[in-house]
């Protein structure tokens, strides 16, 4: 069984707020996620991803300042980024103001205007074209999949050689890229969508893609930190059997036959570390539906995470 190579997101460490859990734990007070604190951290993560062999960095318009972090590091690096495989996404825009209190964070807009101010952004961010560039977070609400204009950009953008992708979000995420697949002369070639022990709805239409010759990426495999402890005698207990909740959680997502990519949203080396050693993890299927919740249930929780 081939496992699947893990990526490094950098959603948790380009902004100072985020929904992932025990953040004040792993990255101290609040007080303390100045730009410059969280540069370092970033670069840290990088350095250490490279060193453990990681090679796919995963970043987005939205992410704070995600993309310029990981352009300097690149800068101060550039013998590496021919080995590096890097994603980024547009569609959302930090408004956050670099706040922890920001009523807003992320502004979303799925439109030909928000492409065409944001793909220079992230050119500008990183120093180079990105390998893979996603419409950022699809759900059936979102026009863009009919817009005969951003088509038209993301084709010609394609045509350049970026790959072009789109992540998912929500409880129809597989809706979403069944449409997507069925697009004619379809513009995609790569989809990341969110994947893991409670919310694996979107699994078909993931191995579809994965057979379409597209390149899949699993993220949220973690449940923005939900997984990473496991309550005693509770069922991810039982299922991770003497393995560490996070481990396995990450182990189940990398032994699995559609994915590609899975990401670790690390905000520490030794959470980058940990989830580098994961193994992959065959699992029952029985047993990942025993483990599974109601899609909207999961989705209205995530909505509801504070950002912290």
């Amino acid at each position: 069984m081939n496992a699947a190579r893990l990526g490094l997101g950098l959603a948790a460490v380009g902004r100072p707020a985020y929904i992932t859990t025990a953040r004040d734990a792993d990255l101290g007070d609040p007080a303390g996620r100045s730009i410059d604190a969280m540069r370092t951290r970033a670069h840290e993560l990088l350095d250490e991803a490279w060193g453990l062999g990681i090679r796919y960095i995963d970043a987005a318009r939205s992410y704070g300042y995600a993309e310029q972090f990981l352009g300097a590091w690149l800068a101060a690096h550039p013998e590496r980024r021919g080995d590096l495989t890097l994603g980024s996404k547009w569609g959302y825009a930090y408004v956050g103001g670099w706040r922890m209190d920001a009523d807003v964070h992320e502004r979303k807009e799925h439109s030909a205007a928000m492409f065409d101010r944001q793909w220079p952004e992230t050119l500008d961010a990183l120093g180079s074209a990105p390998d893979l560039y996603l419409v950022h977070s699809v759900t059936p609400d979102s026009p863009v999949l009919a817009d005969g204009v951003v088509m038209a950009r993301l084709r010609a953008l394609r045509e350049s050689g970026v790959t072009v992708g789109l992540s998912t979000s929500g409880p129809h995420q597989d809706e979403v890229l069944r449409t997507a697949l069925a697009l004619d002369d379809t513009p995609f070639r790569a989809v990341q969508a969110t994947w893991n022990l409670r919310e694996s709805t979107v699994s078909d239409a993931l191995a579809a893609a994965h057979d379409a010759g597209w390149t899949v990426v699993l993220k949220e495999v973690l449940a923005n930190g939900e997984l990473a402890t496991a309550a005693p005698g509770g069922d991810l207990e039982r299922a991770a059997s003497g393995v560490s909740p996070d481990a396995f959680a990450i182990g189940v997502a990398r032994a699995q036959p559609f994915a590609d990519l899975v990401l670790v949203g690390a905000t520490t080396r030794e959470h980058l570390r940990a989830g580098a050693a994961a193994a992959a993890q065959p699992i029952d299927a029985a047993v990942l539906a025993g483990l599974a919740v109601d899609p909207v249930d999961y989705w209205r929780a995530r909505s509801a995470r504070p950002w912290r």
